[in-house]
């Protein structure tokens, strides 16, 4: 059985890059995983099942004879026969992200721009917890103008990976027009989690439904911090307000914002 999981496996990473960006992919040590291809060491039920997902096989069909497993995915596996669900391969980059996102559970304030509120920094609320081994995002988001003339409340839910020290979420608003949205984070130190820099591309509620990118900086919110404060310090904020760190202020205001107009055709 061993032997043939070991072809199987060789037969698979030939076709899908260097081992080291395997074993990134799915977060097994380089020497485990060495121990697997050359047939000197079995996974666990729980490995095998993240190999599975990383190449789309079932961990069933990765204990097949090798010549009956050649057949199914390799030969199989071209542009004149696809191989089955081509969304396989995108839900595998978020399967089994919990351990290696652990340190990055919990609340955060998210700071970021809008065309729809020039010269203004939108702070929103953020949740990252572990659902059936995924890293799923809840996001509040309310603004409110001074006059109270405009009230605009949006959640949003989405899935998170890490790829090369670079923490990606793909979100959707839940109400209205389920709008996508991706941002793209990280962080200088394996220990620093506190503060994350990056980019978000979204599109504008307001004038017109454009997309476009702005820096953002995610705080992590302390355990001290009720769920009710941590919400009530949401909103649109003055590039110049005083209840922006500064350091948060300047770097969102220095950076720029791309896109947000859409011109006639």
């Amino acid at each position: 059985m061993s032997k043939n999981f070991s072809k199987n496996l060789r037969s698979l990473c030939a076709n899908h890059g260097s081992f080291a960006q395997i074993c990134r992919e799915i977060g097994i040590n380089r020497q485990q995983f060495n121990r697997y291809v050359t047939g000197a060491g079995m996974p666990s039920a729980h490995n095998l099942r993240r190999i599975g997902a990383r190449f789309g096989v079932s961990d069933i069909d990765l204990m097949l004879e090798h010549e009956e497993f050649l057949v199914r995915h390799i030969q199989i596996a071209s542009p004149s026969k696809p191989k089955t669900d081509p969304t396989s391969k995108l839900v595998g980059l978020f399967q089994d992200q919990a351990k290696t996102l652990r340190r990055f559970l919990g609340f955060y304030h998210v700071h970021f721009r809008t065309p729809a509120w020039p010269d203004q920094l939108v702070r929103s609320l953020i949740w990252l917890r572990e659902q059936d081994g995924y890293v799923t995002t809840h996001a509040y988001e309310r603004i409110i103008n001074k006059d109270g003339s405009i009230r605009q409340c949006s959640r949003y839910s989405g899935l998170v990976t890490i790829r090369s020290n670079r923490i990606y979420l793909v979100e959707h608003v839940i109400s209205g027009d389920s709008a996508l949205s991706e941002t793209v984070l990280f962080y200088p130190h394996r220990q620093q989690v506190n503060i994350l820099k990056g980019r978000f591309l979204g599109v504008a509620a307001r004038p017109r439904l454009s997309p476009y990118s702005s820096p953002v900086i995610w705080k992590r919110i302390s355990s001290r911090v009720t769920a009710r404060e941590a919400l009530q310090a949401t909103g649109v904020f003055s590039l110049k307000s005083d209840l922006i760190e500064p350091k948060i202020r300047n770097h969102i205001a220095s950076s720029a914002v791309e896109g947000g107009t859409q011109s006639g055709m």
